[in-house]
């Protein structure tokens, strides 16, 4: 049964160990509504992949030659914003992971996680949530938030809570609850719950608050949120 109506999620494959590669496309290529497009056992090759096949989602490890995962992370977010990227980490509150969420990451997978755990965080980075439960997310702030960039256009300022409270006021009073449960750790089905909405209209809700906001996923909404300081 596909999962995607729109068709196949395409996916990179970035690690320089080749049988850490062929152990995910195994996994990946096992079910039908995901592809594995092409691998890539450098950062540099994995930008120049990303340009070429244009990918939904890529799995990128972080300690390659040439260059890293995290700056082929950010060359890639900034020129090819619709290929999201994994992270492959080995400790779920890596200094690396972190640094993957700056540079423009969609979250952060355990390179030791289960078949079940991996397919589901590539479809839900490519239905635009996040491949890392928020809570673990807003521990990573409490660590390292002293180091968050502000989310959004490079160009806003470090101005956190002017700059910010202009920016919710694009927001409807709807969305800005969901935004606020979002910032919470609630998924879809909760905020549903929560809100008494259906679970279709929470993800519309959703859609809005990342576009008005001009932010990449749900990763960067519990960032802002949490540099604004409403939760």
């Amino acid at each position: 049964m596909s999962h995607t109506p729109s068709g196949t999620i395409r996916v990179l494959l970035v690690d320089d160990q080749e049988l850490i590669r062929r152990g995910f496309q195994l996994v990946i290529s096992s079910e039908d509504d995901l592809e594995v497009v092409g691998e890539a056992g450098t950062g540099a090759a994995a930008v120049e992949a990303a340009g070429l096949l244009q990918p939904d989602v890529i799995l990128m490890d972080v300690r390659m030659p040439e260059m890293d995962g995290i700056e082929a992370t950010r060359r890639i977010a900034r020129l090819h914003p619709n290929s999201r990227v994994i992270i492959l980490t080995t400790f779920d509150l890596d200094e690396y992971a972190f640094a993957g969420i700056r540079a423009g990451a969609s979250g952060f997978l355990l390179k030791d996680a289960k078949p079940d755990e991996l397919l589901s965080a590539i479809r839900a980075v490519h239905a635009g949530d996040a491949a890392v439960a928020p809570r673990i997310t807003k521990r990573m702030i409490e660590l390292f938030g002293d180091q968050l960039p502000q989310p959004g256009t490079e160009n806003d300022t470090q101005d956190v809570s002017g700059h910010g409270t202009g920016k919710l006021d694009v927001l409807t009073e709807r969305e800005r609850e969901v935004f606020i449960a979002m910032a919470q750790g609630l998924n879809n089905s909760e905020i549903a719950q929560t809100l008494f909405l259906s679970e279709s209209t929470v993800k519309t809700h959703v859609g809005r608050v990342l576009l008005k906001l001009e932010l990449r996923d749900r990763v960067h909404a519990v960032i802002l949120a949490h540099q604004l300081k409403l939760v």
